[in-house]
């Protein structure tokens, strides 16, 4: 069972637990202020003169307190300050166990970064009043739509366990712009299935594709494994796939008005960083709004009128717990989808 911190949550926020060398410094103190000091010294200070930094039994760490006591502390960090972000989480299903809720785009799920309070997770907190609420899975800080919490600590465990099994269903929905030569023929195109290999490279902004011949074995994603014995050889073949349908073809009426668009349903079977996003562009239908795919973007600031086209639609599942076929779906539309015409899939 992992170890509870010895500080509870505080606006929202966990504490921050710290790993502490066994020498090199005089004091924990002198430690942090070396790792932490050029952020806040005066509160880092402050935090251990009033007994806000803790060990693991729950035990006050002080100004003295030598390196070699205690393997971690337990602190918390200072919030910088956050503009808001102009869109709010909205609940769709709340019960004893689960909390299903709408994310807008440009929110993160949970804190990291320059971004704290300004996260679902957070604000979620804050607004219930639900110090142990915990996300189940995670959507890109770029994609809106369904996210599901655990509300109950108690009964986190089987609902973990779905999502670790991949028994958890997903439909999405994106809006592509179309290529001036590929918008009349885009009917026959779908429905299809797209596979591909992929990874994400730890600090690289976007996804890899990876090449591999038919030949190259590797079971087919969603597969049982195979018995025998297990090898330190590289895993071969298709790790990514994506079954994409198409809903309507048209003009966009959006902010890209005018311009052709598709707009798409995204049935993913595996859950690869991007994978939707590399899908599409991959078949020549990046995602409208997209910075990172086909081509990486230079950094801006972001653009609340610009969205990202994605959506994460609906999420289903079976309740380990009763048994019931559980649906969450999202109210939420994409503002760059075809206005309504004859021209549909």
């Amino acid at each position: 069972m992992p170890q509870l911190p010895p500080l509870p949550v505080r606006d929202g926020v966990n504490a921050t637990r710290l790993t502490v060398p066994a020498s090199g410094w005089d004091s924990i103190l002198d430690y942090v202020l070396h790792r932490w000091g050029h952020v806040d010294p005066d509160g880092i200070v402050e935090r251990f003169r009033t007994g806000e930094v803790r060990a693991a039994d729950g035990a006050v760490v002080t100004e003295t307190t030598p390196l070699g006591v205690h393997d971690f502390v337990w602190y918390y960090r200072t919030v910088p300050h956050e503009d808001p972000i102009p869109f709010p989480v909205t609940v769709l299903h709340q019960d004893e166990h689960l909390l299903a809720v709408d994310k807008p785009h440009f929110l993160p799920t949970t804190p990291g970064g320059r971004f704290v309070q300004e996260t679902a997770l957070v604000r979620l907190r804050n607004q219930l009043g639900l110090d142990h609420l915990v996300p189940m899975h995670r959507l890109d800080r770029a994609t809106a739509g369904v996210l599901l919490f655990s509300t109950n600590p108690d009964t986190r465990g089987p609902y973990q366990v779905l999502f670790e099994r991949r028994q958890v269903w997903k439909v999405y929905e994106a809006v592509s712009a179309l290529p001036a030569d590929r918008g009349s023929d885009l009917p026959a195109r779908f429905p299809l299935t797209y596979r591909n290999r992929m990874d994400k490279v730890k600090g690289v902004l976007t996804a890899r594709t990876l090449d591999y011949t038919p030949r190259e074995s590797g079971r087919s994603p969603g597969a049982p494994a195979r018995p025998g014995r297990k090898t330190n050889g590289p895993t071969t073949g298709a790790n990514a796939q994506t079954r994409i349908e198409l809903i309507a073809a048209g003009v966009s009426a959006g902010t890209w008005a005018g311009a052709g668009v598709g707009h798409l349903r995204l049935f993913p079977h595996t859950g690869r960083t991007h994978q939707l996003r590399v899908h599409l562009a991959a078949l020549g239908l990046g995602i409208l709004n997209d910075p990172f795919y086909p081509v990486l973007q230079d950094v801006a600031p972001d653009d609340y009128e610009r969205p990202l086209q994605l959506l994460a639609h609906t999420i289903g599942f079976t309740d380990p717990l009763t048994g019931a076929e559980r649906r969450f779906s999202s109210r939420l539309q994409l503002g760059e989808r075809p206005a309504p015409g004859p021209c549909t899939g």
